[in-house]
């Protein structure tokens, strides 16, 4: 029995926010489209489907194995009784051909949801990371990228049909793009529909192929792009762009590019939210006597801060509407200054009588 916890590399006592992010991080090292694992990944989201969701991961905790079909403890997976585990062992040298007795069960008593056609010409998304600095943040961008993927074949419009040349409905599943398959099973024949094997599902066929892309409508191509980044983004925030996957089988609908932002950390400034943190140190009677302090924002210009008189070391500082432009477009953060009250280290023969004396005189 798979470990659902141990796919994730999170503990029983993990928070959802806990589980999504390390789903998201396996997710992203193992996508297919990226060189991935694909069956790796597969695990992965079945571990994250269940553990997100509450009453499966209650289920799950309490049985080791998720009842979809809602039926009480001791029951199968579709709540009819069976175990489906134990079945499998013991039918193990049966050639049923079904990716599990679930979906056989389902085939059967028709508790699977229904019969639902896939769209088999739907271009698959595509994830990116895009990183930008801080500064970058304080304001609309747009970044060009480059991305070597799937694009609509410019000769035959995307049909995968050469040029005067017709797309006829296929021979097999007549324009269904599925075909009725019957196979053997522990409880005799059973009947299920499956992709059509001549036209991959799509229903159509090429009377002659493409002669650039073969029938496929689309190829490989290295396309260059702008994608606007708006003011006040964060760090791990998604960007979908529609229409900027890949490109759909012979006119079919493409994918969306799905852009993941990066914010480079900063050198000064430290970001929580939409407000900024920094530290700067003070002369010791700047400190203790006042005056103006002149600060460096995150865009480069410079203001003026004024100091207390008795200003102790760790004494936080606000400027207001100094941080980060919130997400929504309306309003911005905050900059928070700490005061780091400097210790010299090196004195003049003068400072130290200067010292000297406010020492006798009590300071």
């Amino acid at each position: 029995m798979k470990d659902y916890y141990q796919i994730l590399g999170v503990t029983k006592s993990a928070s959802v926010e806990e589980i999504k992010k390390a789903y998201r991080k396996l997710a992203h090292k193992y996508h297919p489209d990226k060189g991935g694992d694909e069956q790796k990944f597969k695990e992965i989201n079945e571990a994250y489907q269940t553990l997100s969701n509450k009453e499966k991961k209650a289920q799950y905790d309490q049985f080791g194995r998720v009842f979809e079909g809602g039926a009480g403890p001791g029951a199968g997976s579709a709540g009819f009784g069976f175990d489906f585990e134990a079945m499998r062992d013991k039918f193990s040298g049966e050639e049923t051909e079904f990716d599990n007795l679930g979906d056989m069960f389902g085939e059967i008593f028709g508790f699977g949801g229904g019969h639902k056609k896939k769209d088999v010409r739907r271009g698959k998304d595509i994830e990116i990371d895009i990183e930008i600095s801080l500064k970058d943040v304080l304001a609309k961008q747009e970044k060009e990228i480059s991305l070597y993927r799937l694009i609509a074949c410019s000769r035959c419009q995307g049909t995968g049909a050469e040029p005067g040349t017709k797309v006829k409905e296929c021979f097999s599943c007549r324009g269904t793009g599925e075909v009725q398959q019957i196979k053997r099973t522990i409880f005799g024949q059973v009947a299920r529909y499956i992709v059509c094997p001549e036209c991959g599902g799509e229903g159509t066929k090429p009377e002659k192929p493409c002669n650039v892309c073969k029938g496929e409508g689309r190829f490989k191509k290295e396309e260059k792009f702008k994608i606007v980044i708006p003011a006040g983004v964060d760090t791990n925030q998604v960007l979908r762009v529609s229409g900027k996957g890949e490109a759909g089988r012979r006119g079919g609908e493409p994918g969306d590019l799905y852009a993941r932002v990066l914010v480079k950390q900063h050198s000064v400034f430290k970001r929580e939210g939409d407000h900024l943190y920094t530290v700067m140190p003070i002369h010791f009677s700047t400190a203790v006597l006042g005056g103006n302090l002149e600060v460096l924002t995150l865009e480069g210009d410079r203001v003026n801060l004024k100091i207390p008189e008795g200003t102790e070391s760790g004494k936080i500082m606000r400027i207001s509407r100094r941080g980060v432009p919130h997400f929504s477009g309306f309003g911005r953060g905050d900059m928070y200054i700490e005061l780091a009250v400097e210790t010299p280290k090196k004195l003049t023969k003068e400072q130290k009588e200067l010292l000297e004396k406010l020492k006798k005189q009590g300071l």
